[in-house]
């Protein structure tokens, strides 16, 4: 087979290559390799001496993609944030891609350099430092415990940015953003003070239905007017049914609400009068009744947020759940753990800091998503839990992939899975009773990859695979092939070799 028509996958193979030296990756980063860049730069663990190599590369490509290179430590990443690109530092900002999981935060240094910089106003720059910030603050690299930090941070560019969180903070701690001796910070502090103030609301709020508008009506403190005009129009009532400053006699009627929608928005809420919520309770919508029935009072808001981004949802459409800027103590979600209500047992197995043996009793849920959440996201869920969590849901396997605790030995009895991602998984299992020859005949594509990367193979197959534009990508891929014959594919390929050292 002629060489120009192998070079393709044989350049992919040996990229994803976990066996690949340095000195063979290397070769990947010269101009013949750029189509390779990213599975090289962004798509996989590199040795430290490549990490150097790419972090000095010329090519913005390259620096770029390992910017966004998810198996990469946050310090390797963040020592991108002085880059003359901003292409390459918005690429930091934004974060790992694809964003699979709760985002590992970047340094403190590193957070403060990109929330603080100035414009470069050199004509070759496409973003600005506003746009970068964009997007770091949608990125979920900033823990919660840096912005509470900002707080009294003495850059007072980061208190006034801190001043955003208005709605979260203390009455003391606005108090202090208020009276803050730099001018810039006390400034941010009175324009979102604007929040808890019904008149400036109701002075901003624009007519025309847009996500403005429901953010307001949804978050911000409202007027009896405000709230009046919406009753009477019936608009934005789910806003106002769950935003937290809505005036209680407006609760109460929207808890009457002919909509079953607001009315359970209403049922969910942490402030209501007894009697509401006994008068939810026998709503004869059930979706009303089961809201209100899932936790007595005294309730919290924050209580109310983790149960809001499960409930309702199939497990497998959560997946691992985000940081909230207020969680609720993990006394709460052990409570939930020991529910009879299998939608609290959900809740409770979002929580990562749950205790070992609660873990187990979880693991062991007859809820299918309580298990499903349970191994998305604690690091304790047991291997066949995660294996479990492969298999029945599809759309979480790109994360589920990512996990060491997803088993990769012991598969034989998935070799003939009627679903291709699982057989792939099992062909690539290094622990198999015998190779998976037979799985170099399968179908789906993926299959045959992973079949022909499985060092199980015997060597003399996986060379005659290499002259299979079918079986040669993965042929490439697999680490029993010595240094010597991946230098060897390279040089075939048309990528110089590196001048000794």
């Amino acid at each position: 087979m002629s060489s120009s028509v192998l070079a393709e996958p044989w350049l992919r193979g040996v990229a994803t290559n976990p066996a690949a030296p340095s000195e063979v990756l290397l070769r990947l980063l010269a101009p013949q390799g750029r189509a390779l860049w990213t599975v090289l730069c962004q798509e996989r663990d590199l040795p430290a001496e490549v990490v150097e190599a790419v972090l000095t590369h010329p090519e913005r490509a390259v620096r770029r993609g390992f910017a966004r290179n998810r198996h990469a430590a946050p310090e390797q990443r963040g020592r991108l944030v002085d880059d003359p690109d901003s292409l390459v530092r918005a690429a930091l900002a934004g974060g790992p891609r694809p964003r699979l999981r709760r985002a590992e935060p970047l340094p403190d240094d590193v957070l403060e350099t990109l929330l603080t910089a100035e414009n470069d106003d050199r004509p070759d720059q496409l973003l600005t430092a506003a746009e970068i910030r964009q997007e770091l603050e949608s990125s979920g690299q900033i823990p919660q415990s840096f912005r509470r930090r900002m707080l009294d941070h003495p850059n007072p560019e980061l208190r006034a940015q801190a001043a955003g969180m208005w709605l979260w903070l203390t009455p003391g701690q606005r108090d202090a953003l208020l009276a803050d001796p730099d001018p810039a910070v006390a400034g941010a502090a009175h324009g979102h003070s604007r929040t808890l103030d019904p008149a400036a609301m109701e002075a901003d709020l624009t007519e025309r239905d847009c996500h403005h508008r429901s953010l307001l009506l949804g978050n911000y403190a409202v007027s009896h007017a405000v709230a009046e005009r919406c009753l009477a129009e019936r608009r934005n009532l789910w806003s106002l049914a769950h935003n937290t400053h809505t005036p209680g006699d407006i609760v109460a009627r929207l808890a009457r609400d002919p909509d079953p929608d607001v009315r359970r928005q209403v049922a969910a809420r942490a402030d209501l009068d007894p009697s509401v919520l006994a008068e939810l309770a026998r709503d004869p919508d059930r979706a009303v009744r089961t809201r209100a029935l899932l936790q007595p009072l005294p309730r919290a808001w924050s209580q109310r947020a983790a149960i809001d981004r499960v409930m309702g949802h199939p497990a497998e459409c959560i997946g691992p759940v985000d940081e909230m800027i207020t969680e609720p103590r993990t006394s709460w979600y052990e409570a939930c753990a020991g529910s009879e209500d299998p939608a609290l047992r959900r809740v409770a197995a979002t929580c990562p800091l749950l205790p070992e043996e609660l873990v187990h009793r979880l693991a062991n849920d007859p809820d299918a998503d309580v298990r499903h959440l349970l191994a998305y996201n604690h690091p304790l869920a047991p291997p066949t839990t995660v294996l479990d969590a492969f298999v029945a849901t599809p759309r979480q396997r790109p994360y589920l992939l990512t996990l060491s605790r997803l088993p990769r030995t012991g598969l034989d009895r998935l070799l003939h899975h009627d679903d291709p991602d699982v057989r792939a998984l099992a062909a690539a299992d290094t622990g198999l009773a015998q190779p998976p020859v037979h799985l170099l005949a399968d179908p789906e594509p993926r299959v045959r990859r992973a079949a022909a990367a499985n060092p199980r193979l015997p060597l003399d197959l996986v060379s005659s695979l290499l002259e299979d534009p079918e079986h040669a990508e993965g042929a490439a891929a697999n680490p029993s092939l010595p240094a010597e014959r991946l230098h060897e594919l390279l040089d075939h390929a048309g990528l110089p070799r590196l001048a000794p050292r």
